[in-house]
């Protein structure tokens, strides 16, 4: 899997590398007034990944999931000394620098390392904070793991993009590596025996073991810098007045160490708040949240694919002069290219790559790149309903006196819609499923809220489970209500 988003993310870097450099001469000219535009604009967007316990996580807070940790309680103090509000947007942690690049956030609070290879791509301010990491193993094998030098011939898996993925391919033997998005799955898989052991951070190790008794921690024993053991704040290339004014806030943080007097007990606080109740019905609202979301992202996807694919069936049929036949290319081209290009990789374009000239939010972007990915296979199907229609039925009509365009909307489309209905109900079930991908921007549709509920109450299976089933009453539910649309057009 880490091999195969790899791949999908250096796609979309390829793919806006020719307008993102623009981007970022931008941010260098604008460099000495990067604070003043915060400022001005009296708002402060934190990009972070939400699965990383103590640093970042989601705790049930009055009823309402909500972002805490160490992390969101040193993006409040930045904000307050910027005199500013804190906006936290959520998201995988693969795709933070880009969202940072693109002007999608702010500034980066991820317990993120300032690696060398990073402060090409971004500026860090000082260290906030310096850990260590930790392996996480299943309490039964306590005897046969140590270090990371006992796992030879077994797997360790961390998360995707992060220094420890990279120290267990550097530094381990006759090791497998597995790099997965979110600490929660490693935790399932380690859980489920997919995985021997998990590297993390020790604050996060400890956080996770505290809450579960099957797990334990060792000493990973990593050869690693202090720069890959410590944690900054991430900002734009050549945010120098902004990374120096946040320097004076990290520096006061470090000085009256606040990071293990107030902010890790406050953490601890939620984490213990997490674990009070962590029965799925306790997080109904989070699942119904998830199915409100995916409803929306289906039903408008349904709607604007539909009609994306009418036009393209329309264009890819057209005949005669030479606009046609360049528009018959260009929807013939269209339709090529996004039935092979990956979905995953169209929702990253749209949100990261047009993000640099319209920033559009993540539901936007997520509905925007699943419609147009289902208009090109509306296209085909609406294609082969209209030449699946007999060539007396255009005849009679056009004996009639009525025009092409009266012809192919009174008689040959409501006859290809009634013999494409099975595949256009095929296209709504899979995009009710498809619509899990706009998860890794941060949309909180049902995938994206059980990973939250993963989060809080360190119980793997049992959200997985509660997901099936709703995705199978949904789909379920919407192939009746076609079944049903289906025989009432064969009875007419």
């Amino acid at each position: 899997m880490k091999k195969r988003y790899g791949w999908f993310l250096a796609i979309i870097v390829a793919l806006i590398m020719t307008v993102v450099p623009l981007g970022q001469t931008q941010h260098a000219q604008a460099a000495d007034n990067s604070l003043e535009q915060i400022q001005k604009k009296g708002t402060l967007v934190m990009g972070t990944s939400p699965d990383y316990p103590p640093y970042e996580f989601q705790a049930t807070v009055n009823g309402k999931s909500k972002v805490v940790g160490m992390d969101v309680e040193i993006g409040k103090q930045v904000a307050k000394d910027l005199g500013v509000k804190l906006v936290i947007k959520k998201m995988s942690f693969d795709t933070l620098i880009t969202a940072l690049q693109t002007g999608k956030v702010d500034m980066i609070i991820s317990g993120m390392n300032p690696t060398a290879a990073r402060r090409k791509n971004v500026d860090f301010t000082h260290v906030y904070y310096q850990g260590g990491y930790d392996i996480v193993i299943n309490k039964t094998d306590q005897a046969k793991y140590k270090n990371k030098d006992s796992f030879k011939g077994g797997t360790l898996g961390a998360q995707t993009g992060s220094t420890q993925y990279n120290a267990i391919k550097s530094q381990t033997k006759n090791t497998t590596s597995k790099g997965m998005t979110s600490q929660s799955d490693l935790i399932l898989a380690l859980q489920s025996h997919k995985i021997d052991g998990v590297a993390m951070e020790k604050p996060s190790a400890e956080a996770y073991v505290s809450n579960n008794k099957s797990l334990v921690a060792i000493p990973s024993d990593f050869n690693m810098s202090s720069d890959a053991t410590s944690s900054a704040i991430a900002f734009r290339k050549g945010s120098t007045s902004l990374v120096n004014k946040v320097n004076v806030t990290v520096d006061k943080i470090k000085k009256e160490n606040l990071v293990k007097k107030e902010y890790l007990p406050t953490a601890g606080k939620y984490l213990k708040t997490n674990t009070t109740n962590t029965s799925m019905g306790h997080y109904w609202k989070a699942f119904a949240t998830g199915i409100e979301y995916t409803l929306i992202i289906t039903v408008c996807s349904v709607f604007f694919g539909f009609i994306i694919g009418i036009l393209l069936a329309l264009a890819r049929m057209a005949k005669g002069n030479a606009f046609k036949t360049a528009l018959r290319w260009l929807a013939t081209a269209y339709v090529e290219f996004i039935r092979g290009t990956p979905m995953m990789v169209q929702v990253m374009f749209v949100y990261f790559g047009l993000g640099i000239f319209v920033n559009l939010p993540a539901l936007t972007s997520g509905i925007i790149a699943i419609s147009l990915n289902s208009g090109a296979y509306v296209a085909e199907y609406v294609r082969g309903g209209i030449n699946s229609v007999n060539i007396g039925q255009t005849e009679a009509a056009r004996s009639l006196g009525m025009s092409n365009r009266e012809t192919m909307r009174y008689v040959v489309l409501p006859q290809a819609l009634k013999n494409i209905w099975p595949s256009l109900g095929n296209e709504f079930i899979t995009l009710i499923k498809d619509s899990s991908i706009v998860s890794i921007i941060g949309v909180t549709e049902l995938i994206y809220q059980s990973n939250i509920v993963r989060s809080d109450t360190y119980r793997g299976v049992a959200p997985i489970v509660v997901i099936m089933v709703l995705y199978f009453i949904l789909t379920f539910t919407a192939s009746r209500i076609l079944n049903y649309f289906e025989r009432k057009m064969q009875h007419d």
